[in-house]
Parts: structure tokens; sequence; C-alpha cells
């Protein structure tokens, strides 16, 4: 087989379900991983229920479970418990994402496995982590957005509360899962010991808090919404123009100069309440009538024409269509597709990780019909099914 990226000959047992789990072992898939995916019989994967669907197979699921193999085993059946501990005997690495406990009473957990497959590495993902008091209590994306702050510093003062419109609780720690899962591949080149790896979607919300939790704990102050604008720089965040919207990030003296100059107010620049990017924080709204005052002349594009030509980083609000026809997609690779037998041409987010040792293709394979590798695994086994 080729080698299809930098974790090329790791093999990956996924337990895991929906979304977080998941989005880990399809970064993992797209390194180069092979990726086992073993479902419940019946119904499989939860996802598999979720839309949009076509031709009656979920979108939903093919998008962050292509490229991966399936097989359908009941961890309570004694036969499917062997099946799973020689596929656990071959792998590299188990990923769950359960609710603590769970795969204790399969007996399956952590020490366990260890004793019986000293170079396997564990990780689990789960709602709030394998310690603590509400290690066991349940949790989807919507409630560790609620639950970790982000909800609060999101949607414009006054607002109801609004969830980030991508599902960041999950995803947030399906990344963070796949960094911690290859220090531990690492740290077993270079010991030889494996580990287990807890990481907690709550925990992740708060590590992607970035400077609101440093604020609250350097000035007391709570953090709250501020719809577009940046909590710690000016300007920087989404002004009106003659036609709509669009953003403007002036992050230093230097780019608020240019901006001034290319807006035709180098004045502003001289403002004494302008003069540093505090003040510039302190006197947000009057700054920023001040500017949107010019913007509103002209429509957005003409604008970006101007700021980008001085060298200002901006840009317009786009819609999800807008943003696949921007002109980096297509050499970045950042749509692929997938013939998939079920559901036809699939058009999905590429990768954004590029290796200068690997190539980006164009096509990825499709996501595993439930059970649909257990003869070819069976017979890899040595197991007649």
């Amino acid at each position: 087989m080729a080698v299809r990226g930098p974790l090329s000959g790791v093999t990956v047992v996924d337990l895991s379900r929906i979304l977080a789990g998941p989005y880990c072992t399809l970064l993992m898939a797209e390194l180069g991983a092979r990726v086992i995916k073993v479902e419940p019989p019946g119904k499989g994967d939860d996802a598999r229920e979720y839309g949009p669907f076509r031709n009656g197979k979920s979108t939903y699921f093919s998008s962050v479970n292509r490229g991966k193999e399936s097989i359908a085993l009941d961890l309570k059946s004694p036969a499917d418990k062997r099946i799973f501990g020689q596929l656990l005997e071959r792998a590299d690495v188990l990923v769950e994402n359960f609710r603590p406990g769970t795969l204790e009473k399969l007996g399956y957990g952590w020490e366990t496995l260890h004793r019986a497959f000293p170079r396997l590495i564990y990780a689990a993902a789960s709602g709030f982590g394998h310690t603590g008091p509400h290690s066991r209590h349940p949790a989807y994306d919507m409630v560790v957005q609620g639950l970790g702050g982000i909800m609060s510093i999101t949607g414009h003062p006054g607002q109801p509360p609004v969830r980030i419109g991508a599902s960041i609780g999950d995803i947030g720690a399906g990344l963070y899962t796949a960094v911690a899962i290859n220090a531990a591949l690492l740290h077993r080149e270079k010991t030889g010991e494996a580990t287990k790896v807890d990481v907690a979607m709550f925990d992740c919300q708060l590590a992607l808090l970035e400077n609101a939790i440093m604020r609250y704990t350097v000035t007391g102050e709570v953090p709250g919404p501020l719809g577009a604008r940046h909590p710690s720089i000016a300007p920087f965040e989404a002004f009106a123009t003659a036609d709509g919207a669009m953003i403007i990030a002036a992050g230093n003296d230097g780019l608020f100069q240019k901006l001034c100059d290319a807006l035709g107010r180098p004045e502003l620049a001289r403002n004494a309440d302008y003069g540093t990017n505090d003040l510039r924080c302190q006197n947000e709204p009057a700054l920023k009538r001040e500017i949107e005052a010019v913007l509103r002349l002209k429509p957005t594009a003409a604008w970006i024409a101007v700021l980008e030509a001085a060298g200002i980083p901006c840009g317009p609000i786009n819609n999800v269509a807008e943003a696949l026809r921007h002109p980096q997609v297509v050499p970045r690779n950042m749509l692929v597709t997938v013939e998939d037998p079920v559901s036809g041409t699939l058009e999905l987010a590429g990768n954004p990780l590029k290796f200068s040792a690997f190539d980006d293709p164009a096509t990825r394979p499709p996501a595993p019909e439930l059970d649909a590798d257990r003869a070819r695994l069976l017979r890899e086994l040595g197991i007649e099914g």
C-alpha cells in the first residue's frame, strides 16, 4: 500500500460515534492512519440517522467517516469480544467517546486494556473527562457550549443567547484528542510506553476561550458578547458599508495609520483619543462611527480593493457558498470529492493539514456502510466468518 501520510502504518480502532470522536479519527485517517470503525450491530453509529440524506444514506455521517472501515460488533457477545480483542492486538490506538465508566462495565477500562495490550494508546473524549464530580454526566455540543462560557461571549449585547454556528464543542474536543494522540504516539516511539489520553469537551471549551479567561482573572470583569468586535484590539470588527458590511482588522498602530490614509481621514491617526490601541479600544464606539461614515459612501467590493492595495487585512462576510468560491479553495484543495456507491458524488471539506512530503489528493474514499469490511477483517485476523 502506498504511504498516504505521516501516520501511515498506524492502526486506530474507533469505538466513537456522532462527532467528537469521529472527527478525531477523521483527522487520523487524513494523516494516513488506518481507522477501523467498530459499530454496534443493527443501526451502527447514531450519526447514520442524521440528515441531510442522499439516496437514503446520511451525508452527515459520510462527511466525518470517509476513508474508514466498518465492522459491527456486540461487545457483550463472547464471540464478538474475541474479534475485538484480536483487533486490539494489532492496533496502536483505541478511540472512544462514551460516558466514563461505560467501557469499564464491558471489561475494557484503561487498566485492563493496558495489562492486556501494553503498547495500545487509549484515547477517551467525553463531556467532562474521567475525573471530577461531573465526570459521568452526559453532554452534547450545545451543553458544553453553554457550560463552558463560549455562548456568553457570542452574539450581540442584550440579545438572546446563540450557539456558535459550528459544533465547536465536539470539533474542539476532536481536535485536542487528535493532538494528544499524536503526542502519545511520539512518546511511545521514544520510550516504549503507551498512555491514556483523557480529553473533556468542557475543558476544551475553557481552553478555547482564549483571552476571555485572562481578562476575567486580571480585571475581575465578566466578559460579555460584543457582536463582531474584538475585545482587546481596535479597529478590529465588522463595519457597515454602502451595500452591506465588511471586516477590517487593523491590529497595530502602523495598520491603523494606513487605514486612516486609505480612508482619506489621516487626521484620525493623529487624534489623541486614538493614539494607542488601548485608547482606540476605550473609544471604540466613536472610532467606529468615524470609520463607518466613510465606508458607507462606497460598496464593500470597492473598499476591499482600496484597503487590500494599502496592505490592510480586510474582507467580506461570506456565506458558505461564497466562501467555497474563494480563489484559495481550489489551489489549497479544500473541497474534495468522494465517490460514494450509495450517495453518488459528494463534495466535502478538504484537509487543512498540508505536508511537503505527502500528496493531498483531490478525491477521498467513501464512508463505509455498516459492517462493510467484516469479511475482509475476519480474513486478516484468521477467523472464519
